[in-house]
């Protein structure tokens, strides 16, 4: 579902917007959909306008069928994988983040959602210096921890800088604002490939839930459109624009078998094509640490089941680490 915004197609002005929402034609459905004439009658517009647009938005929305090998072949030619920094989880994702894809790492609070998150935007500005946007709703990102999480990786101080520049931040914290930075971030990519700049390569957004929940627990009529709304287009920035996109989101425990599922349910389920799992380690002493246990719940190529350990203080491999499905921790 395509929220209907000024300057969405050529002719769609803001006047025009303000107009059909008055009138209840909010989405891109809506609008063609309807019976042209009664629309132009109720919001004093004009016929031929709404035709015209009508037209553009049907052929720049509208899904045109293709064959299996054209698919695969631009996916031979698209496809990028963009190293984690970490060995480890690099080897529990298959070599890394899949550019055209959404990975999704979820977890309870203090898992360190977040702190994975800061890691692949270090790494990647960094190592591999590619553009990173994020997108904080949960007010986690701090600029001298990411600044630390450089300086653990190069101790000169402009190479710091440049990777501080590659890594643009946003803070959004309701979920009609985060569509917005992500229908704008779609044009200034556009510009940036027309400019020759740096492009950015991975979209991280942490949280998701953060900014769904809080709707969808108010029972909100729109709630459940506006999240899938928000999946569609996290899905399709990753692969038009060709980019890695990774999001967070919290856990809920299942009441029949007291497993941890991933919140935002079955809705939402379609939206990651890797889901991993974070959870604590606890030492013998009941001491909470830095390690974390990690497991693969979904993937298109790895065995659900994985484990890895990870350290997060040291975003290091442990020893002996990998795990096989049902080895257990």
């Amino acid at each position: 579902m395509m929220i209907l915004r000024p300057q969405l197609c050529p002719g769609l002005t803001a006047e025009m917007v303000q107009l059909l929402k008055t009138n209840g034609i909010k989405t891109v459905v809506d609008l063609v959909s309807s019976d042209l004439e009664e629309i132009a009658r109720k919001c004093l517009l004009s016929y031929k306008a709404l035709v015209a647009v009508k037209r553009v938005l049907l052929a720049q929305f509208s899904s045109f069928p293709v064959n299996g090998a054209d698919l695969y072949e631009e996916l031979k030619n698209s496809t990028a994988i963009l190293s984690t920094g970490c060995k480890s989880l690099d080897k529990l994702l298959d070599s890394g983040l899949y550019t055209g894809e959404v990975t999704e790492f979820m977890g309870a609070s203090g898992s360190g959602k977040t702190q994975v998150c800061l890691n692949i935007a270090a790494s990647v500005s960094q190592s591999l210096e590619q553009g990173v946007l994020y997108v904080d709703s949960t007010g986690g990102l701090t600029a001298l921890r990411l600044l630390q999480l450089l300086q653990y990786r190069t101790e000169k101080e402009d190479q710091q800088a440049e990777a501080l520049r590659r890594i643009q931040i946003v803070r959004v914290f309701d979920a009609y604002k985060m569509l917005d930075v992500l229908q704008d971030f779609r044009g200034s990519v556009a510009q940036q490939i027309m400019n020759a700049s740096l492009p950015v390569k991975v979209l991280v957004v942490d949280s998701i839930s953060a900014v769904i929940s809080p709707l969808l627990g108010s029972r909100q009529p729109d709630a459940m459109a506006l999240m899938i709304h928000l999946g569609c287009e996290l899905k399709t920035l990753a692969k038009e624009l060709g980019i890695a996109v990774v999001v967070t989101n919290h856990v809920t425990r299942d009441l029949n078998s007291g497993r941890l599922k991933p919140a935002l349910g079955r809705s939402w389920s379609f939206v990651p094509s890797t889901r991993v799992l974070l959870e604590t380690w606890e030492e013998p002493r009941g001491e909470t640490s830095s390690c974390r246990i990690v497991s693969l719940t979904k993937s298109p190529r790895q065995p659900v089941g994985i484990q890895v350990q990870l350290d997060l203080g040291n975003w290091e491999l442990l020893a002996d680490s990998w795990k096989a499905p049902g080895e257990g921790p």
